[in-house]
């Protein structure tokens, strides 16, 4: 296979570790920057701010899907993998940003998505004109129950049944997400050759890797049994994911292209456990880089997702982060995050976004930078965005949200109910547009219309307003992404709790041979004594408050100490 120079780049050494030292930056392209001023983010928007990224610290940009799609995902269900959707721009405007990001030292991976495609993709128009199409078995095609209704009782991520009925040929076709996103048959070898041939393509066009969408449901279990597990996060886990055949794909799927490049494999782990995540990211497995592994993600859903919530605690969060990083060790690689486009803003979420916004935005920057793992920011963290309050259901552009409103009834949950739990858990929260000044549209764009509004509060929270403030959000994760990046401790070094059993500290300790740190984070409105936990012998590197009391903790305070 000929390479170009601009995607040659092979590995010279498999201990390459580039992709665990550098830190990751998430764009949703949909709503980051608005170029041509049509309402929609584009990548001639992204284009214009790569000096801001370089300025931030950040070495790899994750972009969301960006190829040809209908949208009714809003670009997770592709119709054309080789093609950019016009939205976004041209093959042209991608080139230019590959090459701007590697002028500035920077990379680019790629949302791969192959567990489904679009109902509008030319191999599902294909296996839908009828049965005996040669490429029928490209897709997941089952006869109907005994009763007529669907092959079993699997339910859709976003609500009600996964399977589809196609009265042409009296059968049903399984789709995990949307009716849209038909799964595609991996079992087929044709079709994982299709996905090779693509993955290649865009690795031949100079990116540096692809962050693998929902790759661990790529093997079905060909017997289809009924779930029967308590919560729906529990059927994501033993019946949809880890399919029997998933690490055979893996393996090839790595044997046929991505071992020819030195470039970096994130898989989305919805259903990967501790327990089995080894056999992804084990150093010597053949398969994935690292994973986003989604246990402290599912926290506070119940048995229908996160529109059914049940409640959690700061216990519950560190002790996934414990077990997790237990359970990976030094031989494999998962990535540190706490939100992205698929969940709520983590200040939102797990912190208190009014009156100590400042602070908890500050203190999760050093949460995720300190911890073992490749860091991954999503857009808007580095300034404080929020989760967004509409005012109506009108204003929500979610199909998973938008689904789970026409259920509602079902779930016996009024209509302002559900705008309080949409408020709360609906993945618009995440994709309201990047607020750079206060000005129109929060700078995102000069459209009379976005593709999605603002959050209101952007005339407070923008870049621009950070950017003039010295002690400003944006200050202090430039200041957390120098500190990790001057100090290898943070990636490579050894971990483990303090405050084990305590509901509002999270303390604990990062050493090699070389330094040892200590993180202290308050997660509540209390002030805490944390004598116990500090010893005379160190001396404090950065706090989110301007104070030099080593024995205390004010409400959200984080301090990070080194021994001396």
């Amino acid at each position: 296979m000929h390479k170009t120079e601009s995607s040659k780049r092979m590995a010279e050494s498999k201990e390459s570790v580039w992709w665990k030292e550098q830190i990751i930056y998430q764009i949703y392209p949909r709503s980051f920057n608005d170029a041509n001023g049509d309402g929609i983010g584009d990548l001639r928007g992204i284009i214009e701010k790569l000096d801001y990224l370089k300025e931030l610290g950040v070495d790899i940009i994750w972009i969301c899907p960006i190829y040809q799609s209908p949208n009714d995902d809003n670009g997770y269900d592709i119709s054309d993998y080789r093609a950019i959707h016009p939205d976004f721009g041209s093959l042209a405007d991608l080139e230019h940003l590959i090459s701007g990001l590697h002028d500035r030292g920077m990379k680019l991976i790629m949302d791969l998505v192959v567990n489904h495609t679009s109902d509008e993709h030319e191999f599902f128009k294909a296996s839908q004109s009828s049965i005996d199409n040669p490429q029928r078995d490209y897709y997941i095609w089952k006869e109907p129950a005994s009763d007529g209704g669907p092959p079993n009782n699997w339910m859709s991520f976003f609500g009600g049944s996964a399977w589809a009925y196609d009265k042409s040929s009296n059968e049903y076709y399984l789709h995990l997400f949307t009716k849209k996103q038909p799964d595609l048959n991996w079992e087929n070898p044709k079709v994982r050759n299709e996905i090779y041939d693509i993955i290649n393509f865009w690795l031949e066009k100079g990116i540096d890797g692809f962050r693998m969408d929902v790759i661990p449901l790529i093997s079905k279990r060909t017997d289809y049994p009924d779930a029967h597990e308590d919560s729906f996060p529990k059927v994501i886990e033993k019946v949809y994911s880890n399919g029997p055949k998933v690490h055979d794909y893996i393996k090839e799927m790595v044997s046929k292209s991505i071992a020819h490049y030195d470039v970096l494999t994130v898989g989305e782990g919805p259903g990967i456990s501790k327990e089995v995540a080894l056999k992804y990211v084990g150093k010597d497995r053949g398969e994935l880089n690292l994973i986003f592994h989604l246990d402290h993600m599912y926290l506070g859903q119940g048995k229908d997702g996160k529109y059914t919530p049940v409640p959690y605690t700061l216990t519950d969060v560190k002790r996934i982060f414990n077990e997790w990083d237990e359970a990976i060790g030094t031989d494999g690689w998962i990535s540190i995050f706490m939100d992205n486009h698929d969940f709520p803003r983590m200040i939102s979420r797990f912190g208190n976004d009014d009156e100590y916004r400042v602070e908890c935005a500050k203190l999760f920057s050093m949460l995720i930078l300190t911890l073992r793992g490749t860091t991954c920011i999503y857009q808007g963290s580095e300034i404080g965005m929020t989760n967004v309050a509409y005012e109506s259901m009108d204003d929500y552009r979610d199909v998973e949200t938008l689904n789970f409103y026409k259920e509602q009834k079902n779930l016996d949950i009024s209509d302002q109910d559900f705008l309080m739990m949409a408020r709360e858990h609906s993945r618009d929260n995440a994709r309201t547009p990047m607020q750079w000044t206060s000005g129109k549209n929060a700078g995102f764009s000069e459209s009379d219309k976005c593709w999605l509004d603002v959050n209101p509060n952007h005339n407070v929270i923008n870049v621009e307003a950070c950017k003039k403030d010295p002690n400003s959000i944006l200050s202090f994760y430039k200041q957390m992404i120098k500190l990790r990046k001057n100090n290898n401790t943070f990636v490579y070094g050894q971990y483990e709790e303090l405050s084990k059993g305590h509901d509002k500290l999270f303390i604990y300790k990062r050493w090699d041979n070389k330094q040892t740190y200590i993180v202290c984070l308050n997660l509540s409105q209390d002030v805490i004594d944390i004598s116990d936990y500090i010893t005379s012998n160190v001396t404090c590197m950065i706090s989110n408050y301007k104070d030099d009391n080593t024995s205390q903790l004010k409400a959200w305070q984080a301090k990070l100490f080194r021994t001396i």
